[in-house]
């Protein structure tokens, strides 16, 4: 039996739960191109993994974009080598990104007053722009 993947301290996935294709890589590649399978691609199925907790599963879904589909499977494609092994390796390590970026919950915004010297500034700012236009356009008669 394989190893579970750590993607947290709490959580971890088992790899029966990933499942692997190989396909033909696009783009050029001479000869070697039509011939060998080399790109991999990785679907793991996010909605019904019992591994993932479901306040995570809702983070990796906003983060997951086009890459997720409607059945809730997490497609990852990985085609940058020519090196089968390779293009699994960064496959596997896309997956584990995107898992360990949706296991932290965001921050909470704490809204903040601009402090009066800020206003200061920023309406002084915007008196002197004004000037360097009014400066641009056409001279008024001053008397």
């Amino acid at each position: 039996m394989a190893e579970p993947i750590v993607i947290t301290r709490s959580v971890s996935l088992d790899p029966s739960e990933i499942e692997e294709t190989f396909v033909r890589a696009s783009g050029p590649g001479g000869q070697n191109v039509n011939k060998v399978a080399s790109a991999v691609q990785i679907r793991f199925r996010l909605m019904d993994s019992p591994s993932i907790p479901e306040p995570m599963k809702r983070r990796v879904v906003a983060l997951a974009g086009r890459r997720l589909t409607k059945d809730g499977v997490l497609v990852i494609t990985a085609d940058s080598h020519r090196d089968q092994p390779l293009n699994r390796q960064e496959a596997l390590s896309r997956l584990i990104d995107l898992l360990r970026q949706g296991a932290h919950a965001p921050k909470a915004r704490i809204a903040t007053r601009p402090t009066l010297a800020s206003r200061q500034r920023r309406l002084q700012g915007k008196s002197i722009r004004s000037g360097v236009k009014r400066m641009r356009g056409n001279p008024r008669p001053d008397d």
